[in-house]
């Protein structure tokens, strides 16, 4: 749940720099359950009132998600050293969809790259914390 917020509180339209595997696929799991959630609900609440404005909250979200979803990706796609044109992979039919998969299951780049810095390189305070513990033992 962590990887959802921090993509939609912290990242909402960020294209920029870089998204490790775990951030976007966590991030898609959990829209998934949303998704999947939600559409139960509207169902469920349009069926008992007999009127479809309940699918408003469904369409709500997915309005809502779809520039998250869109920055995740591109993000993703930066980490492997792609730019985030390659996203329109996906429209080729056929083997356009299987090609953005192969691509959004890819290890990221170590190091830095034309993008940002890796994102699992560890920060300043976690280096320091492992000094300091190799210092106390």
């Amino acid at each position: 749940m962590k990887w959802y917020l921090k993509v939609v509180k912290d990242n909402y339209a960020n294209f920029q720099g870089r998204a490790r595997r775990k951030e976007y696929w966590m991030f898609t799991l959990f829209n998934a359950i949303f998704m999947i959630a939600t559409a139960i609900v509207a169902g469920i609440i349009g069926q008992a009132t007999d009127t479809p404005l309940f699918f408003l909250l469904y369409l709500v979200y997915i309005l809502g998600i779809i520039i998250p979803s869109l920055a995740v990706t591109v993000r993703r796609l930066h980490d492997i050293g792609k730019s985030g044109w390659y996203y329109l992979v996906g429209l080729i039919p056929f083997i356009g969809g299987i090609w953005l998969f192969v691509l959004l299951v890819t290890e990221g780049e170590t190091g830095p790259n034309g993008y940002g810095p890796d994102p699992k390189a560890p920060t300043m305070d976690e280096i320091n914390d492992i000094g300091k513990f190799q210092i106390q033992n």
